[in-house]
């Protein structure tokens, strides 16, 4: 069975920069699109940016649009998301998500494989 474990969550001061990690244990996960999505407390869980099982296409949400990279290295079943000029609001948990095939997913619903999240926190 494929875990996904996230790391790279933390404190950081707005305009800051994190990158997150979602590795992939059990078996190759080449072949499946991840995403990764974030939920802030008394809000729903929200999309932020996704790429597909092949890494030539991505999606962002508009508010981190031209402020994050999503990217993988499916040698080592990893997949990465670069988020620069943090805002407090960008202050959430993060979630990795994956599905197998396709190209790429904005919507929770599509993805099957779930991680614990790590949390991600932006002060003023």
């Amino acid at each position: 069975q494929v875990q996904l474990v996230e790391s790279g969550g933390g404190w950081v001061q707005a305009v800051g920069s994190l990158r997150l990690s979602c590795a992939a244990s059990g078996r190759t996960f080449v072949s499946f699109d991840k995403g990764w999505f974030r939920q802030a407390p008394g809000r729903e869980r929200e999309f932020v940016a996704a790429i597909s099982w092949s890494g030539d296409r991505t999606i962002y949400t508009n508010s981190v649009k031209g402020r994050s990279t999503i990217s993988r290295d499916n040698a080592e079943n990893t997949v990465y998301l670069q988020m620069n000029s943090l805002k407090p609001e960008d202050t959430a948990r993060y979630y990795c998500a994956g599905r197998a095939g396709g190209s790429g997913s904005i919507y929770s619903r599509d993805y099957n494989l779930w991680g614990q999240g790590t949390q991600v926190t932006v002060s003023s």
